[in-house]
């Protein structure tokens, strides 16, 4: 039994004003995924990394937060939502500073690793929130605001990492130190603005088990993924006992999801029909959007031959198309409350997207590249979030974390293993192609070398040339694969049922067995 207090409605000014916290922990948590994608490449050849290590920069982060979501989706069902936004800040403000200090790869990986789990944590708990605050139908037009901050975020990111590593009295440790401050404001704001109803429950139960073994299996499969077809092959032990031992412990995890009182991942809530549908084109959209963004950066400065800032500026076009999206489709959602139409039509044009940028190699003029980046935008502003209205519109408010927190994670698990799929696919394909390369300049078992070494400036000038037409041509081929991908999102959404988003906040209440209302519960809690 639980009883929630509820205040009067919030007006349009202090929602706003609560917003603007949410979206300023949104915009840190985008700027720190962001601003390391045109940076990457030099910090990784500061740091004498590799093309695996970069790749795990990126994948670690993904993987905590992905793993890490469920769980934190189902404390805000159980515990002070506020309270544990806070708590998420001052994760990933600690994470950052020892992110910024890292003096190898090995210690950066671990440091975005635990940065992950923070970043899981705000990205998120802000959604919940705002559920808590807005109905579905009236959440439609403020999620423009979000596409405008993700938009914002996603290209000021790129810049800001370019900028950051092209002024030499800055250096590449102020792209992790750049957030802090902008956390610490954040969170004063929240403390300030942010009122939500109090939840009082008379016993809390967390399915710590549950959240263990979903974390452990996830893990393993995204392990083995990221070193299967170059450390060992497919068809080997090493698949058999990481691949085997993830669905095990994953078939576990449903057991006992399936038995708690309280699971991470409620089972009735995922095995609705547009709630599962929405699960399948979230992980389509999340696979194909991580997976083939994440390497924009290192094609157009690996691949073309640009500068971070330049790299940064080249990435807007993609941006451009969230924001336009975004805050266009936000407003049709709210005024028509139906969300199927905007969803298909997503899902459509980023598969198109993906698939013109399928066919780029490292001489593709740039207006046909950022024709192709241009329609991916569109269809992650007007799909993703949408996604995830179509699951919060179907639960009651004391499930809207857990509810939200399994389509975010099914998302981010999508993101982290296309970025592992295609990251490794990159990799192959680079190899081959600097391989031949070399060998037409009569050099013979010095593509790996090559191919692992990001410091490019360090090589000689005809090697130069081949590792970037090697990582210009390649970059294509993920491309492709990730519009593949994106065509399972497109059925997924076709076959959504048609949904009319509510006006209230929460779903109505049923009477109680002897036909009087329980004040503040509604069927669910009972």
């Amino acid at each position: 039994m639980s009883v929630q207090t509820s205040p009067a409605p919030m007006s349009q000014r202090q929602t706003l004003e609560a917003l603007s916290g949410l979206l300023l922990v949104l915009f840190v948590a985008m700027l720190s995924a962001t601003i390391v994608s045109t940076a990457l490449p030099e910090i990784i050849g500061a740091l004498k990394g590799s093309q695996s290590q970069y790749t795990w920069v990126v994948t670690a982060t993904l993987l905590v937060s992905t793993a890490t979501t469920p769980l934190w989706g189902k404390l805000a069902d159980l515990y002070d939502k506020k309270l544990l936004l806070q708590i998420g800040i001052v994760i990933f403000t600690l994470a950052s500073l020892v992110s910024g200090f890292a003096q190898n790869t090995g210690q950066l990986i671990a440091a975005r690793a635990f940065q992950g789990l923070g970043m899981g944590a705000l990205q998120i708990l802000a959604q919940i929130v705002m559920a808590t605050m807005i109905s579905p139908r009236e959440r439609g037009r403020y999620f423009g605001y979000l596409g405008a901050v993700m938009a914002v975020a996603t290209v000021g990111g790129p810049l800001l990492g370019g900028l950051i590593v092209d002024t030499s009295w800055l250096g590449w440790r102020w792209c992790f130190f750049i957030g802090v401050p902008f956390a610490v404001v954040a969170f004063a704001l929240l403390q300030k603005t942010l009122h939500l109803p109090v939840i009082r429950r008379a016993e809390v139960k967390i399915d710590y088990l549950g959240a263990l073994l979903i974390a452990g299996g996830v893990s393993l499969l995204l392990l083995w993924v990221t070193f299967v077809g170059g450390s060992f092959p497919w068809a080997s032990w090493q698949t058999l006992a990481m691949a085997g031992s993830g669905v095990l412990v994953l078939a576990l995890a449903v057991w006992v999801e399936a038995r708690v009182a309280e699971p991470v991942v409620p089972l009735k809530i995922i095995a609705r029909r547009n709630t599962a549908l929405a699960i399948v084109a979230s992980l389509a959209v999340g696979m194909a959007m991580f997976g083939g963004a994440v390497f924009l950066g290192q094609y157009f400065q690996i691949g073309r031959g640009y500068s971070p800032t330049e790299a940064g500026l080249l990435t807007m076009p993609m941006m451009a198309g969230v924001l336009a999206s975004s805050t266009i489709i936000g407003r049709l959602t709210t005024k028509t409350a139906k969300v199927k139409p905007y969803i298909v039509m997503g899902t459509i044009v980023l598969t198109l997207g993906f698939a013109g940028l399928g066919f780029i190699d490292h001489d593709t003029p740039l207006v046909l590249v950022g024709a192709g980046m241009f329609l991916v935008g569109i269809g992650v502003g007007a799909s993703m979030q949408n996604l995830v209205l179509v699951v919060q519109n179907s639960v009651p408010l004391r499930e809207i974390g857990a509810a939200s927190g399994a389509v975010t994670f099914f998302r981010s698990l999508g993101g982290t293993i296309g970025v592992s799929v295609l990251g490794a696919v990159l990799a192959d394909h680079v190899a081959d192609n600097i391989a031949r390369g070399l060998e037409r300049l009569g050099i013979r078992g010095g593509g790996d070398g090559a191919g692992s070494n990001l410091d490019i400036a360090s090589l000689p000038a005809p090697v130069q040339e081949v590792v970037r037409a090697a990582y210009g041509d390649a970059t294509g081929h993920i491309f492709l694969i990730s519009a593949g991908i994106a065509v399972v999102g497109v059925i997924a959404a076709m076959a959504l049922k048609p949904v009319v988003l509510r006006d209230a906040l929460d779903l109505p209440d049923e009477p109680a067995p002897d036909g009087v209302p329980a004040a503040g519960v509604t069927a669910a809690e009972r």
